[in-house]
């Protein structure tokens, strides 16, 4: 559109001339926004993953930039930066040009972070935006074998007639295992004592050895301990139960209404990075992750494909972040 041929059609619609020119500005503002979402992108691009190379984040994060490079004609390149919990990936993407050539995959440990880590130098909300989620994935309730064979609901009468009595281990202060705990006992109305490991591997160990007496963990990992009986699942915690244990009920339908705590996946922009280009990714990312292919892909690890715009994605951070902060404040954690 050339805006100096912008004319009304006929002369008794001609407006004054400061609202001719208003007009005027505001075409000539879409036209230019809608040239730039056409024209992104004219180089490579990176998505930055704060999180371990080869873990389920850089992998899902690879699968959305091979897409994005076939439907928009440039290469999307990971970059692995992880460190202090996704602090030092995400700091470096804070600081890099509103343009669309970087983006930043994100959790819900970004949004468990706003609040548990105050001082970082960035803030989620005030320095980025929101682009596309991607996916999410249950986890689910365990017991060790030794444990009495109890359902969610006899498990929470159990506890609270015995507070302090049962122990959960986790995968460290803060991690979505640790926060689907504490969440747990808020809404559960218990006192449940947290035993933090470092990492997943030794918590998982000691809860199918008996050490420690429940944990929460990715339903994928779990499920093949759970079909050979060496764990009882007493509950998923997604909203609808899981693909991959079906015969199990959420904690929401066995006892805790309204409950769910999920891993989730998505993707923002350093704040500022125009709303055409915010547009065209978010476009790309809804379609991949609605090929048949991917879904069921994705099925077999328990992932679940999400699809939001840019405005309800910005939403859901925002109320996940409030979430957690609530959490976060009644059970006094500290990243400590």
């Amino acid at each position: 559109m050339n805006c100096n041929m912008l004319r009304l059609a006929h002369p008794q619609q001609r407006l004054k001339p400061v609202a001719a020119k208003f007009v005027l500005a505001l075409a000539c503002v879409a036209a230019s926004a809608a040239a730039l979402g056409q024209a992104y992108p004219s180089r490579p691009a990176k998505i930055i993953v704060p999180f371990a190379t080869g873990g389920p984040a850089d992998n899902y994060a690879r699968i959305i930039a091979q897409r994005l490079q076939e439907s928009l004609g440039q290469p999307f390149v990971v970059d692995d930066k992880p460190g202090a919990g996704s602090v030092m990936g995400t700091d470096v993407a804070a600081r890099s040009a509103p343009d669309g050539y970087t983006l930043l995959l994100i959790s819900n440990a970004h949004t468990v972070n706003e609040t548990l880590v105050p001082k970082k130098s960035y803030a989620l909300l005030r320095d980025f935006v929101a682009v596309a989620p991607i996916n999410y994935s249950d986890l689910v309730l365990v017991a060790t074998p030794g444990f009495p064979d109890l359902t969610l609901r006899d498990l929470i009468q159990h506890a609270k007639a015995q507070p302090g009595k049962i122990n959960y281990a986790s995968s460290g202060q803060g991690t979505p295992y640790h926060m689907a705990g504490e969440l747990f006992k808020s809404m559960a109305g218990v006192h449940l004592v947290h035993i933090p490991y470092r990492g997943s591997s030794g918590a998982r160990t000691d809860v199918l050895g008996g050490q420690v007496d429940l944990m929460f963990d990715a339903v994928t990992t779990m499920a093949e301990q759970v079909r050979a009986g060496k764990v009882r699942a007493l509950a998923t915690t997604g909203a609808q139960r899981s693909a991959v244990l079906p015969d199990v009920p959420t904690v929401s339908e066995a006892g805790v209404p309204g409950y769910e705590a999920t891993i989730w996946l998505g993707l923002m922009a350093p704040k500022g990075t125009p709303r055409a280009v915010l547009d065209r990714i978010n476009e790309v990312v809804r379609k991949t992750v609605n090929l048949p292919e991917v879904k069921q892909a994705w099925a077999k690890q328990g992932a679940v494909p999400l699809v939001m715009s840019p405005d309800a994605f910005d939403k859901y951070i925002r109320d996940d972040v409030d979430k957690w902060a609530r959490v976060i404040k009644t059970a006094h954690i500290s990243a400590d």
